[in-house]
C-alpha cells in the first residue's frame, strides 16, 4: 500500500476543505468509504450485491489494501456484511429490519427530545428556528423532484433533527440515536424517491417544531413519532421492499 493511503491528501498535494459542507476526505481510505457509502446508499451498489475487491479496484481507482479498509468501515456501519471465505456483500435490506431499526430510533429519539426539550435555552431555540428554515426551503424542492433534491434535503433533515436534540445532555443517548439515523437513509431514500411524492413530510416537521418550541412534550413525541414511523408506513402501502 502506497504511504499516501494512509496519510492525509492535503500533504500529497490534495485539496481543502470547501464551502462549509461536509469537510474534504484527508485520506484515500475515507475518500473510498465516502464513495462506497455514498453508493450504497443510492442503490448503485444494491442491497446483497457482491462486493469484489478486483472489480472495486479498477472503478474506485484505489488500491486493494485501501478497498479492504473502507470495507471495514462500512463493515462497522452495517452497511456491509461479511461472509467467511465469500468476501463482502452489500448488506439487505428489509421490512423487518426496517420495523426494528424504526422502533428502538423512536425510543431513542423521544426520549433525547424530552431531555432537550426540558434543557433547552434561547440559542437552543435559534439553532432550531434556523435549522427548520433551511429544511423548509429543501422540501420545497423535494416535493418538486425528489430524486434530484434528496441529497440536499437528506443533509438539511439531519441539521434539523440534530437541533431538536442538541440540547440533550446525554452524549451516549445523542450518539446512538446519530447511528441508528444513518443506518435508516436507504430507507428514507426508497421512501421518498421511489413512493409517493413526500407532500406530507413538511407538514411534520412543522408539527414536531411547533411543539417543541411550545415546549408540549407529549405533543412534540406524538408528533416525532409519527413521523419516524414515516418510511415504514410507505414502504407497507407502496411494497418498496417486496421486490
Amino acid at each position: 500500500m502506497r504511504v499516501s493511503e494512509y496519510f492525509p491528501l492535503d500533504a500529497v498535494g490534495g485539496g481543502s476543505a470547501g464551502n462549509g459542507a461536509e469537510p474534504e476526505p484527508r485520506t484515500r481510505i475515507e475518500l473510498a468509504y465516502r464513495r462506497l457509502r455514498r453508493d450504497i446508499v443510492d442503490g448503485s451498489l444494491p442491497p446483497g450485491s457482491k462486493l469484489r475487491v478486483e472489480h472495486l479496484k479498477s472503478q474506485y481507482q484505489v488500491g486493494a489494501g485501501t478497498l479492504r479498509e473502507a470495507l471495514a468501515l462500512l463493515l462497522s456501519d452495517s452497511l456491509v456484511v461479511a461472509q467467511e471465505q465469500k468476501g463482502f456483500r452489500v448488506a439487505p435490506v428489509s421490512m423487518e429490519d426496517l420495523e426494528d431499526l424504526t422502533h428502538t430510533r423512536s425510543l431513542l429519539e423521544m426520549e433525547a427530545l424530552k431531555q432537550s426539550i426540558a434543557r433547552g435555552d434561547d440559542d437552543w431555540e435559534a439553532g432550531l428556528a434556523s435549522a427548520f428554515h433551511k429544511l423548509t426551503l429543501a422540501e420545497e424542492r423535494l416535493v418538486k423532484n425528489a430524486a434530484v433534491a434528496f441529497n440536499e434535503w437528506e443533509d438539511r433533515n439531519r441539521q434539523f433533527h440534530e437541533a431538536l436534540l442538541a440540547a440533550c445532555p446525554s452524549r451516549w443517548l445523542r450518539q446512538m440515536r446519530t447511528v441508528l439515523y444513518q443506518q435508516a437513509e436507504r430507507y428514507r431514500r426508497l421512501s421518498a424517491v421511489y413512493g409517493p411524492p413526500p407532500t406530507s413530510v413538511h407538514d411534520e416537521h412543522r408539527a414536531i417544531y411547533e411543539a417543541a418550541l411550545a415546549r408540549d412534550v407529549t405533543r412534540a413525541s406524538e408528533a416525532l413519532e409519527h413521523h419516524i414511523g414515516r418510511a415504514v408506513n410507505v414502504a407497507k402501502l407502496s411494497h418498496l421492499l417486496d421486490r
